[in-house]
């Protein structure tokens, strides 16, 4: 009588790793590869791909997650994931590793199987709705005491300390000099007024420092914290008509 010997396991690795926290976490990006390369070199095993999911705290969607289970249902692989007690306890992972019916392993507890994810999850959700209780009963205490909860403590700093004071102009001067070749290209097209470079930089979808769009002010603003190469560009204060009164076409910023 012949035995069949079974084939060996193949497995589809999937990472988690934030941005954030994964220095803090002790189990970056190369701690997980090592740790599913030692698993899979013991059990003689192939690893078929592997996914790296980058998380944000404010994002749900886990689309490396999603790729990783459809990779192991269409090539019969089991998803390896290096630790589990982190990912049981996400619940967008949980819900789509139990709706998927995706056979996985953990490297940490390879004997670990459904039932242990759904005890781990259950334990993650019944202790954040106790630190959710016991946060609001302080917070109703502290209310019953007197204490102001929430808006306006009525603290106003008098002023920003002198180093971050400097280090705020500094980047400010960085971007302005980081922006200059720029604004010398849109010179050299023709447009040398506030205006019209305004009018430039904003249809080349460069935006200000703060994220915002360019007017005629902020781009004087920033052509004074140039340090120009002499002799320094003409550029005048005339908007092709929609001048300020009193504002002659020839005045001049800079030059």
């Amino acid at each position: 009588m012949r035995l069949k010997t079974m084939p060996p396991l193949r497995y589809v690795a999937y990472y988690r790793v934030s941005t954030k926290r994964q220095g803090a976490s002790g189990l970056g990006l190369d701690a997980q590869r090592e740790a599913v390369e030692l698993f899979t070199a013991k059990s003689d095993c192939a690893v078929l791909a592997e996914f790296v999911e980058v998380e944000s705290g404010k994002r749900r969607e886990r689309p490396e997650l999603d790729q990783a289970l459809r990779c192991c249902r269409q090539t019969g692989a089991v998803l390896l994931i290096a630790k589990l007690d982190r990912l049981a306890r996400n619940v967008a992972f949980v819900s789509s590793l139990m709706e998927s019916g995706t056979e996985f392993i953990a490297c940490d507890n390879p004997h670990a199987n459904r039932l242990t994810v759904h005890i781990l999850a259950a334990v993650a959700e019944d202790e954040a709705r106790r630190i959710s209780e016991r946060t609001k009963a302080a917070l109703a205490a502290a209310k019953a005491r007197g204490v102001a909860l929430g808006g306006d403590r009525g603290y106003r700093p008098l002023g920003r300390p002198d180093g971050a004071l400097a280090a705020l102009k500094a980047a400010t001067d960085d971007f302005a000099m980081s922006i200059a070749p720029v604004i010398i290209d849109i010179m050299q097209a023709g447009h040398n007024s506030l205006y019209a470079i305004a009018t430039e930089l904003n249809q080349r979808g460069i935006r200000t420092r703060r994220g915002g769009r360019w007017h005629a002010s902020t781009v004087r603003n920033l052509v004074n914290r140039i340090s120009w190469p002499q002799p320094a560009p003409r550029i005048t204060e005339a908007n092709s008509g929609n001048r300020p009164p009193n504002m002659a076409e020839t005045d001049t910023i800079i030059g």
